[in-house]
């Protein structure tokens, strides 16, 4: 794993996802591993790069094979003149600061409802959050995100500042991958 702000140059071809979702377009690329060794982490990254020369910020996901994929909206797409099954241009770099996450609403509410819980959540590391809140939305089933939610507020309550046992990378559980 390398240091933040180091900053990497590959090409990809651009591919399309089996089951896209919310009838959009979007493409995704998965790093080449020289390219995802540059990251500090296996697990979720923000990026700052480019694609094509058009500058892009975007969150790194882990694929569970010790590297990370790239989703690529329909927007960026077109701004970087690119089409799915083209080789694209990259150059990426992790963020010198990873920003704050967005919390989703569910988890903001439930941590709200709980004072103990929120003190240690303000009380940790951006990245420790950024676990925290992939642990949670990684759950596939609506009963198991609610388990989650629940049992997070539970040992942030007391006092638990990191998920145990999850594995960010995807590497030994294969709970991350990219898409087909």
């Amino acid at each position: 794993m390398a240091q933040k702000g180091a900053s990497c140059q590959f090409e990809a071809q651009l591919r399309s996802p089996e089951a896209p979702g919310d009838d959009t377009s979007w493409a995704f690329v998965v790093l080449p591993k020289a390219a995802s060794d540059t990251m500090p982490r296996r697990g979720r990254v923000s990026i700052e790069g480019t694609i094509n020369g058009h500058s892009f910020t975007a969150l790194l996901e882990p694929d569970g094979q010790k590297s990370h994929w790239l989703s690529i909206d329909e927007q960026l797409l077109k701004t970087a003149g690119a089409s799915i099954g083209n080789v694209a241009c990259f150059e990426v770099n992790a963020m010198e600061h990873e920003p704050e996450p967005e919390v989703p609403s569910d988890i903001f509410e439930a941590l709200h409802t709980s004072p103990a819980a929120l003190a240690t959540w303000q009380d940790t590391t951006t990245i420790a959050r950024l676990d925290w809140i992939h642990w949670i939305t990684s759950a596939k089933q609506a009963k198991t995100r609610t388990k989650r939610i629940n049992d997070a507020c539970d040992m942030l309550a007391s006092g638990k500042k990191r998920v145990c046992c999850f594995d960010s990378s995807g590497y030994y559980s294969k709970a991350f991958s990219a898409p087909r």
